[in-house]
């Protein structure tokens, strides 16, 4: 396996982690906050999508994505505290931004030579994210950072354990 087979392996397991832990949670689950001042679902997926077209943007600016009108200042830091259910929207939304934005992040690995994963990343990301390929690690890896709130939010609801 090279590394990108297992960028886009790892992107695929983290995406099928989260697409279980979502799939039987309608819109009104997604509002729901894991804890006191985390963020609701709804937001946390917004973000995860957000932020991957910006890595994207960052890594391969020839390939940057646009999203909906809108979409990037609903999930925005300073919305983290909005629990309007119409802020937001609805689940299938973020299910094919998802998928869009995921496709051209694939795209964009399979474009690229294994020797331009070593290229730098944008200065100001290189303390953190030295190279193009670490800019795809963290896109492969960001989901699941996150589904450990998902998988709260479903024991709150009383959902079955999926994985």
């Amino acid at each position: 396996m090279n590394a990108k087979d297992l960028l886009k392996s790892t992107m695929t397991l983290n995406t099928t982690i989260m697409t279980k832990y979502l799939a039987d949670l309608d819109d009104a689950d997604l509002m729901r906050r894991p804890s006191a001042g985390s963020n609701h679902l709804k937001w946390q997926l917004g973000h995860l999508i957000a932020s991957e077209a910006g890595l994207l943007a960052a890594a391969c600016p020839e390939r940057k994505i646009e999203l909906p009108a809108g979409f990037e200042k609903a999930h925005e830091r300073d919305q983290t505290a909005n629990d309007d259910p119409a802020a937001f929207p609805p689940k299938q939304v973020y299910l094919e931004q998802q998928e869009r934005v995921r496709a051209a992040v694939v795209a964009a690995i399979d474009s690229l030579s294994e020797a331009d994963l070593d290229k730098p990343a944008p200065e100001q990301m290189r303390n953190f994210l030295p190279t193009v390929g670490h800019i795809f690690m963290l896109i492969g890896t960001h989901p699941i950072m996150h589904c450990g709130q998902f998988a709260v939010v479903r024991r709150l609801q009383g959902k079955p354990v999926v994985i």
